[in-house]
């Protein structure tokens, strides 16, 4: 997979991907209030079969996503802004990518998910490049070869996401 990526990604929070369009960056302290911002959106907690938290749990639930060895979260920040000085790295955020390992009998498999939370940066190819990123590190350096997403049948927007 190509799309134009100087990568150095892993778990730890000096780890970034650049993309053309897109910055994944681990989900830190910092990022926490604007992503509980975004999930009181009640649409968004549906499309993600994500419960509301308060903002002390969604700082427990950020500590625990960046210690735990069986999913890999990264905050997608739209290059544009990031690059633009601007933005804070807090206001180019625009969704999440993540990969969750929860088969123990078929370690090659890993399930993905991609939220763009900001209506604004929908249906740019955001999305879409953070997924081949996500997946590109996940081959390259996980050794998965099979990915899962799990999509509401009203969920139009990712299911023609995944068609592409």
């Amino acid at each position: 997979i190509d799309c134009g990526i100087a990568f150095h990604m892993n778990r730890k929070k000096d780890s970034f991907a650049l993309g053309n369009k897109v910055v994944l960056a681990p989900y830190r302290p910092e990022h926490v209030e604007r992503y509980h911002r975004w999930m009181q959106s009640a649409e968004l907690r549906e499309q993600t079969a994500s419960e509301p938290l308060s903002l002390q749990e969604e700082y427990e639930m950020q500590k625990k996503w960046m210690d735990d060895t069986d999913k890999s979260t990264f905050i997608i920040l739209s290059k544009s802004l990031y690059e633009d000085a601007s933005f804070s790295e807090t206001d180019s955020m625009v969704g999440d990518v993540n990969l969750f390992f929860n088969e123990p009998d078929d370690p090659a498999l890993a399930e993905i998910e991609v939220m763009i939370a900001e209506p604004a940066s929908r249906r740019r190819g955001l999305a879409h490049e953070a997924l081949l990123i996500m997946m590109n590190y996940a081959t390259e350096e996980l050794g998965i070869r099979k990915f899962r997403a799990k999509i509401l049948d009203s969920n139009t927007a990712s299911l023609q996401l995944c068609l592409l």
